[in-house]
């Protein structure tokens, strides 16, 4: 027999004869009525485990990593309200059935099996993945495995308090809830975890309110490497900012009653706390792993005899809650039930086309109160004598701090979050007085972990609040990606569209940054970005169209629900001159607060017909300079700027080169993995054949003299531009 059999039989037989682990009485204020409530959700749990493997033998089901062991996440459930979001490790399924019973109108059952079946009708997913969640049991779905939704709880725990001061349009949970997130031991040693744990420790420390409970659940082990004992009450039992909680998982009456505590200290308090629950660990990781070829017999044995739902049936036994005999029956009687229901979900459709399966990853429209632009009188008063200067050319970086300041003017919800951006203005100065005219609560100087500032923007759009994080330089974002990737960017399409994080990531980055800061600052890859789908990427090139951009990807995110980044380009941030010093022709006028520039809206400069040169940000600016040597050499030519590089505007690029003899990509990323690949294939395939491209080389870029000799130039473009129109 395998495991999970041997579990079952175990349970049976010893209920049976009366054989039940030791264990002190409960508290005799815990109701018995609600004992045998949280016995009936840790039953229904495990029974929803076993069903999983029949499904799957049955080549119906698709999911058998279980919450055996974990029973006594019913009772942490128990401590919270429904109102409470939750974050949940992935071996939590009691959690979400005892909370579903704090709801009316809640099937767990029916729900939990479409969910295996990855059945079309799953209410939470849409047959998108095996996913805990509920919107009506405020459960965001999650599939991490290594804690990365740690930083987002965070970010949403520090929303509470936030909204409170500045109430968003389309907040979503009340101001006295708390955030709940739970993880595994061997997560907890994850760098994301880590960080968030100590960002909220962080926060706390300096008395900024966070409501949140983490809740370690320690089954000893992490698929196959064992957890040294110990180490999970060394590392958090003593940190600054966070009070610790620990108790038997197995019990789940002290489990009650310790999450009861822990819970009402962080709702009383306003400051998160670490919940460490014992558990064990049953069936192995997932139904696939064979446990006994990395364990000792002995060790998954006393695991299994040490079986929570054992030990709950013990306790009301003990309490007089209820009889050994009507245990068995309520275990029979759910497996009975689960095994009917099974039996109509595995009748259930499940997504076939490729349109079925995408459409959750663009989130859907949500109605948002019009607005007539930031009022006059208020602009004037923001403003000051800057509003003299925004009829006069500037650069770019000046701006884009306007137009951030008009936006937040316009929009209470808007945050601005990241390192340096308050006091100091970011690195660059882009940010410079925002903090100053809007408070450090809308401008907040974060901690230096790109993880955790990403996390604070997810968690704040799960509350109503449009975000725009900054991350100082794009090779920073690199330790951060799977934020965007594997948490913000998928939440839409596993939730089936019920839950977004909404934001506008500015991104400081591309090269040409005159022998400064090597590849650290002269990151000149967006290929991380480009390949996560439903995330908008814009890249502006002058400041006015960063201006009416930046507009553009605010509206997106607020009414669209989308993820949008926004890649600055730092040499650019302070270019005044195209061809000559002192010509000026590179600033721009601050245009006036109305317009916009819409996505997937290109540039077209001129209107020849020899060539078309298409590019974005520095690359359009050294193809500009180009176009006047191209055309004093007889060659009529037309220069492109994308502005948008995904979605591609693939429909605005092969219009604006109808009649183009030649087409010349310019593209400042590097030849592998660049926008000019994709752009290759678009003219190829809508049969374009004299095309070229000039690109970076597939190289770092060096500090000092030689930045720039890895990238396209000025002379690059002319000779290849030359090149193409006479071959």
């Amino acid at each position: 027999m395998d495991r999970a059999a041997i579990v079952h039989e175990n349970f049976l037989r010893r209920l049976s004869c009366g054989d039940l682990p030791v264990g002190g009485l409960p508290d005799p204020e815990i109701s018995k009525t609600k004992l045998n409530e949280i016995f009936r959700s840790q039953v229904l749990s495990r029974q929803l485990d076993r069903t999983s493997r029949k499904m799957q033998a049955s080549g119906k089901g698709f999911y058998t990593i279980g919450s055996s062991g974990h029973e006594g996440m019913a009772a942490v459930a128990e401590s919270l309200r429904p109102t409470d979001m939750a974050f949940l490790h992935y071996r939590d399924a009691a959690f979400q059935i005892q909370r579903a019973n704090q709801v009316a109108g809640q099937t767990p059952v029916w729900d939990m099996l479409l969910s295996f079946r990855a059945a079309a009708s799953d209410p939470i997913s849409g047959g998108r993945h095996k996913v805990l969640g509920s919107k009506a049991l405020n459960i965001p779905p999650q599939t991490s495995t290594i804690a990365s939704h740690l930083p987002k709880a965070v970010g949403a725990a520090y929303s509470l308090g936030l909204a409170r001061r500045k109430t968003p349009e389309h907040q979503l949970l009340p101001e006295d809830s708390i955030v709940m997130c739970s993880f595994g031991d061997a997560s907890s040693n994850h760098s994301t975890a880590q960080g968030a744990i100590n960002t909220a420790c962080w926060t706390s420390f300096q008395s900024v309110p966070l409501p949140l409970l983490f809740v370690c659940e320690d089954n000893g082990i992490g698929i196959s490497v064992p957890t040294p004992r110990g180490w999970v009450a060394a590392n958090f039992a003593n940190r600054p900012g966070l009070k610790y909680f620990s108790c038997n998982g197995l019990d789940m009456a002290q489990t009650l009653q310790v999450s009861q505590a822990a819970a009402d200290y962080v709702r009383r308090t306003r400051k998160p706390a670490f919940l460490h629950i014992t558990t064990v660990r049953l069936y192995g990781h997932a139904g696939s792993d064979v446990e006994m070829t990395y364990r000792d017999k002995a060790a998954i044995e006393a695991g299994e005899a040490n079986d929570p739902l054992l030990h709950s049936a013990r306790i009301l036994r003990d309490s007089d809650a209820s009889t050994l005999v009507q245990c068995i029956d309520i275990y029979n009687e759910t497996e009975a039930t689960c095994n009917r229901v099974a039996e109509e979900v595995m009748a259930q459709g499940t997504l076939v086309t490729a349109q079925e399966v995408m459409a959750s990853i663009v989130p859907p429209l949500r109605e948002c109160t019009p607005s007539n632009g930031p009022a006059p009188d208020a602009r004037m008063a923001l403003f000051g004598n800057d509003i003299k200067q925004m009829s006069d050319p500037q650069p770019m970086s000046r701006l884009i701090g306007w137009a951030l300041a008009d936006l937040m003017l316009e929009h209470e919800e808007i945050i601005v979050a990241g390192e340096d951006v308050g006091r100091k203005g970011g690195v660059y100065g882009v940010t410079q007085k925002l903090q100053n005219r809007f408070g450090p609560d809308r401008v907040i100087d974060t901690l230096l972990d790109e993880q955790s500032i990403l996390g604070l923007a997810i968690g704040m759009g799960h509350n109503g609040f449009v975000p725009i994080p900054e991350i100082q330089f794009l090779a920073y974002l690199h330790n951060a990606e799977d934020q965007l990737r594997g948490e913000a960017a998928t939440l839409s399409f596993f939730s089936d569209g019920q839950y977004t994080n909404p934001m506008v990531l500015r991104i400081a980055g591309l090269g040409y940054q005159k022998g400064f800061g090597g590849h650290f600052h002269n990151d000149n890859s967006l290929a991380v970005l480009r390949d996560i789908p439903g995330v908008i990427i814009a890249c502006p090139s002058n400041g006015a169209d960063a201006a009416m951009m930046l507009r553009e990807a605010v509206r997106l995110a607020r009414e669209e629900q989308r993820v949008v980044v926004f890649i600055e380009p730092i040499a650019l941030y302070p270019m005044r001159d195209l061809h000559d010093t002192g010509d000026g022709q590179w600033l721009t006028s601050y245009p006036a607060p109305d317009r916009r520039i819409a996505v997937g809206e290109i540039g077209v400069d001129g209107e020849g017909q020899d060539l078309a040169i298409i590019s974005y940000a520095n690359g359009y600016y050294l193809s500009t300079q180009a176009k006047a040597a191209i055309e004093e050499s007889g060659i009529k030519t037309r220069v492109i700027d994308m502005r948008w590089l995904a979605p591609l505007p693939a429909e605005a690029l092969i219009e604006a080169t109808k009649g183009c003899k030649n087409i010349l990509i310019v593209d400042e990323c590097r030849r592998t993995g660049s926008q000019s690949e994709g752009l290759m294939a678009l003219f190829m395939e809508a049969g374009h054949t004299r095309v070229s491209r000039v690109t970076a080389q597939d190289s770092f870029i060096p500090t000092g003299p030689a930045y720039a000799a890895t990238l396209p130039s000025t002379e690059e473009i002319i000779a290849a531009a030359k090149t193409l129109v006479s071959s």
